[in-house]
């Protein structure tokens, strides 16, 4: 029997529930072989909410209890794996410590599976940063997916945290961005960039950007300060760290370029169907300067890879949208995205 591909529920009070029920209406074939680990009665609102959207029938929603059980789950129907307690469904749009520890327990289980090796691999439903530190205890040590995944990662694999790097991939058709750093602020981000961290970036993106395309990839460096510091006019991280690190990776081999002015590389890089990119993926700096242009392009068609870990993990690439959750206007396009991009890195 082929291994099943996980998907996790999510936040119940954000779109996640529904958009996993409307990609399963919408798209069976991409969904053949996907579980849910989630709640029953959660997707069973959620499968009630798009049919009434549609005015269509709710798609049947069945629990399994074991993973063996999920080739028995019939074409149409959503199998779901109860893998976390919500005593009463959440309020739609709000903020829930219940459905932070749900949404917790539910990643966590996934990711041991697929590490045990009983899954093939797990897309993520968004979760909600605020709702995990409203859970408390464990799940308010971890400011989202990538963090957590690590930690079981690095729990699977024996070592400590600081052993098991791991970094965050937005990808789409046109481009494709990796970051020096995740979820901070932006000061703390700034003291991130240093030589160690770029280099490892690098290293990490060109080993898993090499496994899906077959070939050694072309990396672009973004600057972290405008106009990549002038020369040292604008700032001196440029000179003192990304280009230190940059020289290393080309020694090692890597096909790196940079650093540029963050305000033209992610253009020069994006692949158009009249104009290739220059490269491959654009390592920037930071968050939102890798995230925007690549969520500009179309939030529907992104995907959010974890590099660095012993499992494949993907997601949306966009949140929990609490002023649209329950109705049913949710787009299902970039987990499907997700989905498809799963599948691939695991075959």
């Amino acid at each position: 029997m082929n291994k099943p591909l996980l998907i996790t529920m999510g936040d119940a009070a954000g779109i996640g529930p529904e958009i996993i029920a409307k990609a399963f209406t919408e798209s069976p074939v991409d969904l053949a072989g996907c579980i849910v680990v989630g709640d029953v009665v959660t997707l069973r609102r959620a499968t009630a909410l798009i049919a009434s959207q549609t005015g269509t029938l709710a798609l049947p929603v069945a629990q399994i209890d074991l993973l063996a059980e999920a080739s028995c789950v019939p074409p149409r129907c959503i199998g779901v794996l109860q893998k976390c307690e919500l005593p009463a469904l959440v309020a739609y749009g709000q903020i829930n410590g219940l459905a932070g520890q749900a949404a917790a327990d539910c990643i966590v289980w996934a990711a041991r599976a697929v590490l045990a090796g009983e899954a093939k691999a797990m897309v993520t439903a968004p979760i909600h940063k605020e709702a995990l530190a409203a859970a408390g205890g464990w799940v308010a040590h971890f400011p989202g997916h990538t963090e957590m995944l690590q930690a079981e990662a690095a729990g699977f694999l024996g070592r400590p945290v600081s052993e098991v790097p791991v970094r965050m991939m937005l990808a789409n058709d046109e481009l494709k961005t990796v970051l020096v750093s995740i979820h901070m602020s932006l000061r703390q981000a700034i003291e991130a960039v240093t030589f160690d961290n770029v280099l490892q970036t690098l290293r990490i993106t060109h080993a898993a950007v090499s496994a899906s395309l077959g070939r050694p990839p072309r990396i672009g460096v973004a600057g972290l300060n405008p106009h990549a510091g002038e020369g040292g006019l604008f700032g001196a991280e440029e000179q003192a760290i990304i280009v230190p690190a940059v020289v290393v990776a080309r020694q090692e081999g890597l096909d790196v370029h940079g650093p540029f002015a963050p305000d033209t590389v992610f253009m020069r890089a994006r692949n158009t169907p009249t104009k290739p990119g220059e490269f491959d993926v654009v390592v920037a700096m930071y968050h939102d300067q890798g995230l925007i242009p690549v969520k500009y392009l179309g939030v529907e068609q992104g995907v959010n890879v974890t590099l660095g870990l012993p499992l494949v993990r993907t997601s949306p690439d966009h949140g929990t949208a609490f002023d649209i959750a329950g109705t049913g206007r949710a787009d299902a396009s970039s987990l499907l995205a997700a989905i498809r991009m799963a599948r691939r890195l695991a075959a």
